[in-house]
């Protein structure tokens, strides 16, 4: 479209463009359009372009499992990232990633972001998964968010109790929007102390999880009550695959690709993990991932 383009730059504007290129796991088919924007000025002229319809959102694709049909209409990645930070509180735009304002904080001395910093996708991302790691969840520092309803066309902001957060949910799963910035609040602490906060869950990362192979991360959501990665292991389900896609062997809460994958492999694994969990142990596990495309 040459609307799309003229604004935003042809760079930034494919067409029928593979969605393996923007998910972690390394798989999906093609997206109609997929086009990045940088500001919310310019997010505000592409909506007013499109309608403010048939449009996907998506963050760093850490936690997306595009199906190998692929994406019709046009996917929209947020990338604006600036930050204003004032007393304890960080105004931070929703595309800027969890690595880069861990970086920030530190040099600032805040801390309570610590847990997030290997967490590999955007703050977006996070706050639509009420995102945790070590015993902290986004929850325990967001003060509002704003976003635009594509509903309604209307830029809202909400505070903390109305994004309805709990383990891995909040409200924004139940809304068709773009969330465009949120408030967080930390306290100052030691710089030396937070470094070594974040290297030690950075090493816990790299030997219990299978960081070397494209995933999205954490495939099935905690139990109630249970350990999801014990019962799969306990059924027997460690490197068992289908296609290119696996059960770790590192770790069995994940689903890995081990090179050449495709999301239907995926999704066949995770139904007969869902399955043989449930056989052995009566027990239904869900998956954290999201799964969408036509």
């Amino acid at each position: 479209m040459k609307e799309l383009e003229d604004l935003l730059g042809k760079q930034n504007v494919k067409y029928n463009e593979p969605m393996s290129k923007h998910t972690t796991f390394k798989v999906g088919g093609n997206a109609d359009i997929f086009i990045t924007v940088a500001s919310l000025e310019k997010l505000q002229k592409v909506l007013q372009i499109l309608d403010y319809k048939n449009i996907t959102v998506v963050g760093n694709g850490s936690n997306l499992l595009v199906k190998d049909s692929g994406i019709r209409g046009t996917v929209v990645k947020y990338i604006a990232k600036k930050f204003n930070i004032k007393d304890n509180e960080v105004v931070v735009d929703a595309g800027i990633t969890n690595a880069r304002l861990a970086s920030v904080l530190l040099k600032q001395n805040f801390t309570g972001f610590e847990f997030a910093a290997g967490i590999p996708g955007t703050i977006g991302g996070a706050l639509v998964m009420n995102a945790g790691a070590y015993g902290k969840e986004m929850k325990d520092i967001v003060q509002k968010t704003t976003y635009i309803d594509l509903e309604d066309k209307k830029i809202k902001t909400i505070n903390l109790e109305e994004h309805e957060f709990s383990y891995r949910h909040s409200a924004f799963q139940n809304k068709k929007c773009i969330i465009v910035q949120t408030t967080l609040k930390f306290e100052k602490g030691n710089s030396l102390q937070i470094q070594n906060t974040m290297n030690e869950y950075a090493e816990k990362r790299r030997t219990s999880q299978p960081l070397e192979m494209p995933s999205a991360g954490s495939t099935f959501k905690r139990g109630d009550g249970f350990i999801t990665a014990k019962l799969i292991d306990e059924a027997g389900l460690k490197g068992y695959s289908i296609g290119g896609a696996e059960v770790s062997t590192k770790h069995a809460g994940f689903i890995v690709n081990k090179g050449n994958a495709t999301a239907k492999d995926i999704i066949e694994l995770i139904d007969v993990v869902k399955k043989k969990v449930y056989e052995k142990f009566q027990k239904n596990i869900e998956t954290e991932v999201k799964i969408i495309g036509d």
